[in-house]
């Protein structure tokens, strides 16, 4: 048994962070000190954008008047799928109570976030799809104002396809606001006096370090960024379809990483054969950035059973994970770590991320190990109740305050003593020995 890299990339994930964590750095501190005066400095030399921030209906109408039915039909369609999805998500966890000894009943009530901060990044592309996967998503779960941030596309506001996506999807507040900017502008409540509770979205390595850095502060949904793929194949496999797969994704960035993990030194060899030939047939935006993502943080991995391209994929932990293999079932029952999984050729990371349902907000750089993509989950709190009657009371007080005591807090025990004093006058119960710490 053996596992060989037969191609392994020169950079990491990690490589770029110290730049990006320096120039964030500055940015929210300048905006922390100067508040949207600094907002809108950095859109304006970042972003080339003076006018508003804010939409209004009429701005919103007016940018989208010209749109064709056909897209407004396939976006409307697409931020369906998600929302029925997100839906049964909602469907899946329930609020419940249940009486845990005589007397005393234990609950969980499911609390929509009130403010949820939907960042849509517009860039190198206009990512139509991450408004609805955000916002259809906040909507279903509840949430009670939803503000979405986009960039200005080329200097002229938001893409009206990503706008319409926004509108469609169910965005209560429209910024115009990109980048560094839009993720601390949310967080703040600055333009709005909406402070965001929760910031989801993808974004650059700057947006995610944002994110990262004002945690605490705001919640996030996951480290978002930039985009992974992995395709784990067999023999079986078609190594044209593979190869097509991982450039699809490559085209992300020039940090995105495109991973091979295959059984077949057959399907290795015409990967990295069809790889370079398939870039250099793409359009020049798309083919500088695959290009480099390829030469950069491709891989390709060999190993000699499934059980090693197993071990692989999980400590991997990749954001889409494609399996192109036999007996898919197995697959599915043995892999752990992923945010999403796409089993068999016939479904691919593009079907995921625009148009099945499922949300295409998901962790990046290992966090899948202990994290799922976004879902309706993240914008409900799972808050707990208690409430017991005086029987339930008296029983349970003296186990408090025994426990209390034997850790050494007096104050604690006390809570129960007073009650076991009205509630049960005279009773001789152990209550434990009062301390002294």
């Amino acid at each position: 048994m053996a596992i060989t890299t037969l191609k392994k990339a020169s950079k990491t994930p990690e490589t770029e962070t110290d730049t990006a964590r320096k120039v964030v750095t500055e940015m929210l501190a300048s905006i922390e000190a100067r508040g949207e005066a600094a907002v809108r400095d950095y859109a304006l030399s970042l972003d080339k954008w003076s006018g508003e921030i804010v939409m209004d209906k009429a701005t919103i109408a007016a940018r989208i008047a010209d749109i064709p039915q056909s897209v407004k039909d396939d976006i409307a369609l697409a931020a369906s799928q998600v929302r029925r999805f997100a839906e049964a998500q909602r469907a899946s966890t329930q609020d419940f109570s249940i009486e845990i000894t005589p007397g005393l009943q234990l609950g969980q009530k499911l609390v929509p976030i009130n403010t949820a901060g939907c960042y849509v990044p517009t860039g190198r592309y206009a990512h139509i799809a991450s408004a609805y996967m955000s916002v259809a998503t906040a909507k279903a779960a509840g949430v009670k104002t939803v503000v979405a941030c986009s960039a200005p596309y080329k200097g002229q506001g938001i893409h009206p396809h990503v706008l319409y996506a926004m509108t469609v999807a169910g965005a209560d507040i429209i910024m115009c606001l990109g980048g560094v900017q839009a993720i601390a502008a949310m967080t703040f409540g600055l333009f709005t006096g909406k402070k965001a509770d929760i910031i989801v979205g993808p974004g650059n390595k700057f947006v995610a370090e944002a994110k990262r850095m004002l945690f605490g502060k705001v919640g996030i949904d996951v480290f978002a960024g930039p985009s992974e793929v992995a395709v784990i194949a067999d023999d079986s496999a078609d190594a044209l379809i593979v190869a097509t797969d991982l450039v699809g994704q490559a085209e992300h960035g020039h940090e995105s990483p495109a991973w091979l993990i295959t059984s077949s030194r057959r399907i290795a060899d015409e990967v990295a054969r069809l790889m370079p030939e398939l870039i250099a047939t793409l359009p020049p935006t798309a083919r500088d950035a695959a290009g480099a993502a390829w030469r950069d943080y491709g891989e390709i991995i060999l190993c000699d059973t499934r059980e090693e391209m197993v071990e692989v994929s999980d400590a991997y932990a990749c954001e889409h994970l494609e399996v192109h293999c036999s007996d898919l079932g197995w697959w599915h029952a043995n892999l752990t770590n992923y945010g999403s999984l796409f089993l068999g050729e016939e479904t691919n990371v593009a079907f995921g991320d625009k148009v099945s349902g499922p949300n295409h907000i998901l962790p990046t750089k290992f966090a899948a190990r202990y994290s799922a993509g976004l879902s309706v989950h993240k914008f409900l709190k799972p808050l707990t109740w208690q409430r017991m009657d005086r029987e339930a009371c008296k029983a349970l007080a003296p186990v408090s305050a025994r426990i209390s005591r034997m850790e050494g807090m007096e104050g604690h025990a006390r809570t129960s003593d007073v009650r076991m004093a009205k509630y049960a006058p005279g009773t001789n119960v152990d209550l434990g020995v009062p301390v002294e710490v």
